[in-house]
């Protein structure tokens, strides 16, 4: 991101801590590099001027006070022996050391067949250093096209046979009892996407409703979990709906459901929590699953603002 006004100038921090301090040191450095800020030849550390900015380097020197050491956060209009655009250059070429190094770790991750599970890890690093890159560095385009790419392999689950709607109107679906977050988000999305009349049974195996279809039960029986893919997940590929608040839903259910952090999403978690708190009060299987598909409703209508 670049800076909204260049008239406001630099902040600089200058500081000293007692010799003998090394690990409130390290604590200090870790937070000026977490920031960006850009280290000054001759001595002090450099951020853009803006509020956040501000804040976070007045706190820094409160803390390195109270590490019995000094420090000054100054304001800035220009550095006479470095020009703003130099400046800036440094800042970007900071900035593309650390996306060069995530590109590198990434291509790596590629190349060992480990890139898909690491997902939420490049994401989140990504946005961490995007966060702070104060004049968009050049390399900050290839990381994005990286990513862009990562998200485009195939996976083995991605093979699903399309269903047309129409063979699944006014059925019987059967699961197993107590459903947790998988199982009641594909039964709302079987209602509100797939068989708006569908009516909902509970048993250990399949085969003692042989007319119903089954959804995440074990074995091979009806839709289910498939290769990487959660049973919401396959559902949504199975009768092909391309609803972006869908696809959110189906990256926050899988990440509950599989804890394999592919997609970097929590919401789940305080879905489960919830549901295990019913099931703790023995509520019915079917009340747990009403309750658990107005939770998704309300998850899907809440997201609405945010696609």
């Amino acid at each position: 991101m670049g800076r909204k006004d260049d008239s406001l100038g630099w902040l600089v921090l200058l500081f000293s801590l007692p010799t003998e301090q090394a690990t409130p040191r390290v604590e200090i450095w870790r937070k000026l590099r977490s920031y960006g800020a850009l280290a000054l030849p001759g001595a002090g550390h450099l951020l853009p001027f803006s509020a956040d900015n501000q804040e976070r380097l007045e706190w820094l020197a409160a803390t390195i006070r109270d590490y019995k050491g000094e420090a000054s956060v100054m304001e800035v209009r220009r550095i006479d022996s470095l020009s703003d655009e130099r400046i800036a250059q440094l800042f970007r070429e900071l900035r593309g050391k650390e996306y060069q190094a995530l590109l590198r770790d990434l291509q790596a991750a590629q190349k060992s067949g480990s890139a898909l599970r690491k997902m939420a890890v490049f994401k989140r690093r990504f946005e961490e250093i995007a966060s702070i890159d104060y004049f968009t560095s050049p390399i900050r385009a290839q990381v994005e096209a990286a990513l862009a790419d990562l998200r485009a392999i195939p996976s083995k689950a991605q093979i699903v046979r399309i269903r047309a709607k129409g063979e699944f109107a006014n059925k019987r679906w059967v699961t197993r009892p107590r459903p947790g977050i998988d199982r009641v988000s594909s039964a709302w999305l079987i209602r509100n996407f797939i068989d708006p009349k569908a009516k909902f049974l509970f048993a250990k195996d399949a085969a003692e409703h042989p007319d119903a279809v089954a959804f995440d039960m074990f074995g091979d029986a009806g839709f289910g979990h498939q290769g990487e893919y959660c049973t919401f997940e396959t559902l949504m590929k199975s009768f092909n709906l391309t609803d972006r608040r869908i696809e959110a839903i189906a990256e926050i259910v899988h990440d509950a459901d599989l804890a394999d952090g592919k997609f970097g999403r929590v919401e789940g978690l305080a879905i489960e929590l919830v549901l295990a708190g019913w099931e703790i009060q023995e509520t019915p299987d079917a009340d747990l699953l009403k309750r658990g598909m107005e939770l998704i409703d309300g998850l899907y209508r809440g997201l609405k603002k945010r696609t």
